[in-house]
């Protein structure tokens, strides 16, 4: 699975934590490009007040939830206070029942910058060199190794969770970030040592404190995070390609005018019709075929329709943005410290609106993805395409030219059709039925990911064909904005000419879709919303 990974030149150097929520800025310069989290000392105030009161219900003879009970199907159970620090490193142990492929270190480090902006918000109880402790463990570049299934979304996402507190105590498996040609990419290490190298004590849990480190949505809100702003560049990257394959299919530019779409007055869609309406600005190529002697009348939908189909998924980003934003200024735990000093059991550790969002985002983004394909296969098609070879071919009959790409697009779709099947209704109850209605919000976090990551590949194929489509229409030129595209593709030798070996230029291209250099090189021209 690919990373989108925009320059880091773009993030900031430092993040710091308090009382207030982060950003999804934030969670990317942390998550994506290791910048440094300081904990701001107000809020490092109010943990060490909230734990008072922690201590303060421990010495109790009175049973409280989480401080001196059992959890979850055992919460009635009293456990003595000699047995409360096992209870804790028990909790954690035993949740840390992840299995299968490492996730990657991008969304480990963002749930654990989520966990920890809970733990400053002083609703949790946690003590001050616990919230210490894990943005030491961040900043030392030490990754815990999160395995891909354990989570039900509800308590939160306990297993991937219990991962990063079990090395918090200096147990467990992690990577540590490279100084050399690895980079990230280090072998597997204990974390003992890791810990030790860095100069990190590992972490001896009080009351509460194993349960305050886990019972979060931290890793399906940090994909969710990553998501939409993958997506933002995402989807005027699919604006540019399409704009490139009406011009390239000889389509008009008449039907992005801003009164046309002034009738319909969904934001997402204005705005994809004016960066479409942007970059075929004074284009020679659509300019070659306007006036009276064109005799067609309408484009097919995939061309037509565009704005409406990316300004949906647009909306689509922007509410998900607003439920981000909303679960980015929340403290996620159970029990919580009220601002007025209570501890009291809640269900805000169930992960639904975050789960809802990332299986309406999968949803968008196949759709999108879907009609870009169909762009794709009308280049080569010679009966649609007006006047360009079959397959874009440069012998046709000798030569396949880009046949086997557009298959590979169109299995992506399929693939994306298949992930769009939300995994928010699949609920599963667990835990001897007093979970009995869970999220899955990690299952479709991930499955969102796969998304994206298809999504990349099948603008960057259509964009690599509507390249090969406008070479092939010279000695007309296409637009400078469009043109500037063209003159990118190229540059990874992805060129009209002999059949070749084409996965190494399609990577390359892919590349340079997931990386932004599309959207920079489009933008650097003209306004790219």
């Amino acid at each position: 699975m690919s990373t989108i990974a925009p320059a880091p030149a773009r993030t900031a150097a430092s993040v710091t934590v308090g009382t207030g929520p982060l950003s999804i800025d934030d969670v990317v310069a942390v998550a994506r490009h290791d910048a440094r989290v300081d904990l701001d000392p107000a809020a490092l105030d109010a943990v060490g007040a909230s734990r008072a009161i922690i201590d303060d219900l421990a010495a109790d003879p009175q049973p409280h939830y989480g401080i001196s009970t059992g959890f979850g199907a055992l919460a009635t159970t009293f456990i003595a206070e000699d047995r409360r620090a096992q209870l804790q490193a028990s909790l954690v142990r035993s949740h840390a029942a992840g299995s299968g492929p490492e996730v990657e270190r991008e969304v480990v480090r963002a749930l654990m910058l989520l966990r920890l902006s809970t733990l400053m918000t002083g609703r949790t109880g946690v003590r001050r060199e616990t919230a210490a402790t894990y943005a030491a463990i961040l900043n030392a570049g030490i990754t815990p190794v999160v395995r891909e299934y354990g989570s039900l979304g509800c308590s939160g996402d306990l297993a991937p969770l219990a991962h990063c507190a079990l090395v918090a105590m200096g147990e467990g498996e992690v990577r540590v970030r490279g100084t050399g040609s690895d980079g990230p990419h280090t072998a597997p290490t204990d974390a003992a040592s890791a810990l030790a190298a860095a100069g990190i004590a590992p972490l001896h849990l009080g009351e509460k404190e194993g349960l305050a480190l886990i019972n979060g949505t931290d890793g399906m809100l940090g994909m969710l995070a990553l998501a939409i702003h993958d997506l933002r560049m995402l989807l005027a990257t699919a604006d540019v390609a399409a704009a490139m394959s009406v011009e390239g299919l000889m389509g008009t530019d008449a039907v992005f005018a801003a009164d046309l779409h002034a009738l319909r007055p969904q934001r997402g869609q204005a705005v994809s019709a004016a960066n479409i309406r942007n970059l075929l600005a004074g284009s020679p190529i659509v300019a070659s075929h306007k006036g009276p002697e064109c005799t067609r009348v309408q484009d097919a939908y995939s061309l037509r329709c565009a704005p409406q189909v990316h300004g949906a998924a647009r909306d689509t980003v922007a509410h998900a943005a607003s439920v981000a934003d909303a679960e980015l200024a929340s403290a996620v735990d159970n029990p919580v410290l009220t601002p007025d000093g209570r501890v009291e059991s809640n269900g805000n550790f169930h992960g639904a609106p975050v789960a809802y969002v990332l299986d309406f985002l999968a949803i968008a983004v196949a759709d999108v993805a879907s009609m870009s394909e169909r762009r794709t296969d009308r280049f080569l098609d010679k009966a649609r395409n007006h006047g360009l070879p079959p397959f874009l071919a440069h012998e046709v009959g000798v030569d396949s030219g880009l046949m086997i790409a557009q298959y590979t697009a169109a299995g992506i779709v399929s693939e994306l059709k298949r992930l769009a099947a939300p995994a928010s209704v699949d609920s599963i109850p667990s835990s001897a039925m007093q979970e009995d209605h869970v999220s899955m919000g990690w299952a479709a976090a991930r499955k969102l990911r796969r998304a994206l990551d298809g999504l990349t590949r099948v603008v960057a194929i259509e964009a690599m064909t509507a390249a090969r489509g406008l070479a092939l229409r010279a000695p007309l030129e296409p637009g400078a904005a469009t043109g500037a595209v063209v003159d990118l593709v190229a540059s990874t030798g992805a060129v009209p000419g002999e059949d070749r070996f084409l996965s190494p230029e399609i990577e390359r291209v892919v590349e340079a879709v997931s990386s932004g250099a599309v959207l920079d090189r489009a933008g650097a021209v003209t306004a790219v919303a």
